[in-house]
């Protein structure tokens, strides 16, 4: 790209100032079919096609990224959570086997000693 503000008209065969007050050239200065900008083989209506399309791509290649991230992200999160789960659910299995040993335990602490199970201060006849 040498000269940039030059706007090649391939009908007129002149090179005008590029208006840059607009966006586009206008169509009286210069039809887009015609007119060539920064590199003499593209017309502008293929420039602004090209350049369109890539910045697509690019706007749809962030979102998929933000989305799988996003996904990744709350998936490896439902995973701790089912890990956290089941680790809670493994204690409290193991808390209810210890309780059921000890009362267990007590109740042959009782029967050995002759003592009933609702009072334990009851005697058995």
């Amino acid at each position: 790209l040498k000269n940039v503000s030059c706007l090649w008209c391939t009908t007129t065969k002149l090179c005008l100032t590029y208006p840059a007050k607009t966006i586009l050239p206008p169509h009286s200065l210069c039809p887009l079919n015609d007119a060539r900008w920064g590199l003499c083989w593209m017309n502008f209506k293929i420039l602004i096609i090209t350049l369109s399309v890539i910045c697509g791509v690019i706007i749809i290649s962030l979102v998929i990224c933000m989305f799988c991230c996003c996904k990744c992200e709350n998936f490896g999160s439902k995973r701790f959570e089912a890990k956290m789960q089941r680790r809670a659910d493994k204690t409290k299995a193991k808390q209810e086997e210890r309780r059921a040993e000890m009362k267990e335990r007590h109740q042959e602490i009782r029967s050995k000693y002759g003592l009933s199970g609702p009072n334990p201060y009851s005697k058995f006849s």
